[in-house]
């Protein structure tokens, strides 16, 4: 008796970075379980090089990826998906293709660390404030929720 691989498929609005941090993720985490795939509704063509970094400094396998568009995922002889996960908010709210088999969905929205940290960091009164302080905001910046796990220990 043979044990079932599950094929899941993670989505992205640009599948540069969020989709494929999960896809790598759950293929070496599945045990073999799962078989991951990523892709976006409006792919950016290339995959975030930080993305493919904070990989390869946690473990996770960094080669391999592309951006590409979801739907390859729903042509004849792709391959038949059992979850469709969606990572982004902007996804969520797109029409997707008929998907090959009815698979199981979600939505587990991560927000975009970067864009957040961006926002946090615009936010700043740079001109009014003093070095230590400053050092002290971009720190916090760094803690906030999707911190890789490396800078967190750093701190």
């Amino acid at each position: 008796m043979t044990d079932k691989t599950y094929n899941v498929l993670f989505l992205c609005t640009g599948n540069s970075a969020r989709s494929i941090l999960a896809e790598s993720i759950l293929d070496k985490d599945g045990g073999g379980r799962f078989k991951a795939f990523s892709a976006g509704s409006q792919p950016k063509g290339e995959v975030n090089p930080h993305a493919l970094k904070e990989l390869e400094a946690l473990g996770y396998p960094s080669t391999g990826f592309a951006s590409k568009s979801w739907d390859i995922f729903a042509e004849p002889g792709a391959p038949e998906m059992d979850f469709i996960f969606t990572v982004c908010d902007s996804a969520a709210g797109e029409a997707c293709p008929v998907w090959i088999g009815h698979p199981m969905t979600a939505h587990w929205g991560v927000e975009d660390p970067a864009k957040n940290r961006i926002s946090a960091f615009l936010s700043l009164p740079i001109a009014s404030i003093d070095r230590l302080a400053l050092e002290h905001k971009l720190r916090q910046i760094g803690r906030l929720e999707g911190a890789s796990l490396k800078s967190a220990k750093a701190e």
